[in-house]
């Protein structure tokens, strides 16, 4: 959407503020030997408490408040009492919402505990390439210019990008035009960003893959080939310099 009054600018930033705080919290209470259903409910709880429903609930029937994605699996995870979290986990927790007609997208991924397993450094380039590549984003620039330095840096990191899961518009819905803000160089995506407008920018570091694949569930993605992904995704507010980052209660960069 694009902001054009002080109503629709609250608007979004209250939504934003649900889902940045609801991320955060879930985060910090993980623990091992919990389930990704335990620490849903938590997460739907407190969504409630801000007066907002979870996105994909009311748009695609997602048979969770929240998608919390563990290990191998990229994205979309569906949250199960059977999915127990152990220590040195890669977990990724995403949340959107609708609130009062506005909504709201973030994510993050994190190692549980220990870092047993060296996720870590995949942790943290994901963290760190998506706050370089809002930094490159203002009114005019290329959304293709965007993802070629996503890819940039991802490859000089060592890692892949994912390039079949890409940010997106939001604000009246939670997918709106641009649909498509990827991960690498599209020479035939000829859009750029707008002063005003409202996306959310996410990485999709891979350890390996290029691609992620249906589960067979219907909704979980993951990786073929054994492939770690790590995913961080801030709502922002585009203008004529550096975005407003809406979500950043969230403190994935902390």
């Amino acid at each position: 959407m694009s902001i054009s009054s002080q109503i629709e600018l609250s608007g979004i930033q209250r939504v934003s503020e649900a889902v940045s705080v609801t991320l955060r919290k879930m985060r910090e209470y993980t623990r091992p030997g919990m389930s990704t259903k335990e620490i849903d409910e938590y997460g739907g709880a407190i969504l409630k408490e801000f007066g907002a429903r979870s996105a994909p609930k009311i748009s695609y029937g997602f048979p969770g408040w929240t998608c919390i994605s563990v290990n191998n699996e990229v994205a979309h995870g569906i949250p199960s009492h059977k999915t127990i979290l152990r220590e040195g986990d890669l977990v990724n927790i995403d949340v959107s919402a609708e609130l009062d007609g506005f909504w709201g997208d973030n994510g993050g991924s994190f190692v549980l505990g220990n870092d047993l397993y060296n996720h870590q450094v995949l942790v943290d380039a994901s963290k760190t390439i998506l706050f370089k590549a809002i930094q490159q984003i203002k009114g005019g620039v290329r959304i293709a210019e965007v993802g070629g330095f996503i890819e940039k840096e991802a490859k000089k990191s060592g890692f892949r990008v994912i390039k079949n899961l890409v940010g997106h518009g939001i604000g009246r819905k939670l997918h709106e035009e641009p649909s498509e803000i990827p991960n690498y160089y599209d020479a035939m995506n000829r859009q750029r960003f707008k002063k005003n407008s409202v996306v959310a920018i996410e990485t999709f570091i891979s350890t390996r893959a290029s691609i992620a694949h249906d589960k067979g569930d219907g909704w979980t993605l993951v990786t073929k080939d054994g492939s770690f992904v790590a995913q961080h995704e801030h709502t922002i507010l585009i203008t004529d310099h550096t975005p407003i980052i809406l979500t950043e209660a969230n403190q994935i960069w902390n």
